[in-house]
């Protein structure tokens, strides 16, 4: 038997072997069979060719974010069907289905149907993809960067001899004349624009030199701005630890990339003007610091010196002694005060003395005795004050106003009764 005859032939390709092997047709042949079971897809590129030879288009189809590409077919049937022809450069979505040659072992696709992507269709596809990263906070304020005030070295990403890369470094050397620059050149439109800008953007974030970093491209088509709404550019530019600042086409144009950035520049030229400070008007606003500085000291002398010479035309300053005369007065006049008030003070107390004096005199048994009375006592200096205290022949001593006299009793009379 034929050791090629399908009866000998292994049925899976993992029971093949090195002395039991298909023959390359059979391989060929069931990878045709598998692929060509494949689905019919919708995919989205840009296209890299576009040939049209007896009716039928043979296209290299491109991905739009990364570097893959695929051969189309379209047959005659289906281009007399489509509403234009296919233009390399455009952006278009086909309906495809794998197809395998097996003679060649050459895989490609056939399309059934093939529309460009419209502005208006990419238009909400940004914007989908804007309010998508809105909303994971990718653009809030508070992950934006404030910019140095004076950088010392500026990163800068743009096309090679473009008119962009020639405004910022005309405008911010104007501005600033001594300002440094590292600058990459990448494409800014296409297919590979958008990693080469990231591949830029992270070896200038790695770099400690450098201060902020500018990503710059003028005007162009909607198309041409893609790359700067590409969603990995703009995590990479949120993950960038140094501040970026967008300059990207024109005032109209708003690409993604403005919303993630630290700073929007509405132009190349603006973004010059707003990383580096203008250094006349650096040194105007010096002039016009030190021109308020000089005009704050002297009215500061001037009012210090107007108080200097209100002080000294004071009379304690004018005639110095007047502060020992008038508080030589002062004392004087205390020292008077004080006289007066303790000599007045002495006569009240020499007059409450007398009169106390008087008080105490009209009281004294000595004022009694004045007036005609006397004091009788017995010998044992006892006072007589009833007759029957002095009994007859006793020894009495009468004190008179003056003197004392010494009697004896010769009868003791009792109140109430009458001497004979």
């Amino acid at each position: 038997m034929d050791s090629n005859s399908p009866a000998s032939l292994p049925a899976t390709a993992g029971q093949t072997t090195a002395d039991n092997p298909w023959p390359l047709r059979l391989l060929s042949e069931k990878l045709k069979i598998h692929i060509e079971n494949s689905p019919v897809v919708w995919v989205e590129g840009q296209l890299l060719e576009a040939n049209v030879r007896n009716g039928h288009a043979y296209l290299t189809l491109r991905d739009v974010d990364a570097d893959f590409s695929f051969s189309v077919t379209i047959w005659a049937s289906t281009m007399r069907k489509l509403d234009s022809t296919p233009q390399v450069g455009s952006r278009v979505v086909a309906q495809v289905k794998p197809s395998f040659y097996a003679k060649t072992g050459r895989l490609s696709l056939n399309a059934s149907d093939l529309r460009p992507v419209g502005l208006g269709e990419l238009l909400v596809r940004l914007e989908r993809l804007r309010q998508a990263l809105g909303a994971e906070g990718l653009f809030s304020p508070e992950h934006k960067r404030p910019l140095p005030v004076l950088p010392h070295r500026i990163g800068l990403i743009t096309g090679r001899d473009s008119d962009a890369e020639k405004d910022v470094l005309r405008n911010a050397t104007l501005r600033w004349p001594s300002v440094q620059f590292k600058v990459i050149n990448t494409a800014v439109q296409g297919m590979d624009a958008a990693n080469q800008v990231i591949a830029a953007l992270q070896k200038l974030d790695a770099d400690p030199e450098i201060d902020v970093i500018v990503i710059a491209r003028g005007g162009g088509a909607l198309e041409d701005l893609l790359p700067f709404s590409n969603e990995d550019l703009v995590r990479a530019v949120f993950a960038a630890s140094t501040p970026v600042v967008s300059a990207i086409g024109h005032e109209a144009d708003r690409p993604i990339l403005d919303d993630v950035a630290d700073l929007r520049a509405s132009t190349p030229t603006d973004a010059a003007k707003r990383i580096v400070p203008d250094l006349n008007e650096e040194f105007a606003g010096l002039e016009m610091a030190r021109n308020r500085l000089d005009r704050s000291i002297n009215n500061l002398l001037q009012r210090e010196a107007q108080l200097l010479a209100s002080v000294r035309e004071r009379p304690v300053l004018s005639n110095p002694q007047v502060m020992v005369t008038s508080r030589a007065e002062d004392l004087e006049r205390w020292k008077q005060r004080s006289t007066d008030l303790l000599r007045h003070r002495v006569m009240r107390a020499s007059d409450e003395i007398s009169h106390l004096k008087n008080q105490m005199r009209a009281l004294s048994p000595q004022q009694t005795l004045d007036r005609g009375y006397s004091v009788t006592q017995l010998e044992d200096g006892s006072i007589v004050r009833e007759a029957a205290q002095a009994p007859a022949k006793s020894k009495l001593f009468i004190r008179v106003a003056s003197g004392q006299l010494v009697a004896q009793t010769l009868e003791s009379i009792p109140a109430g009764q009458n001497a004979n």
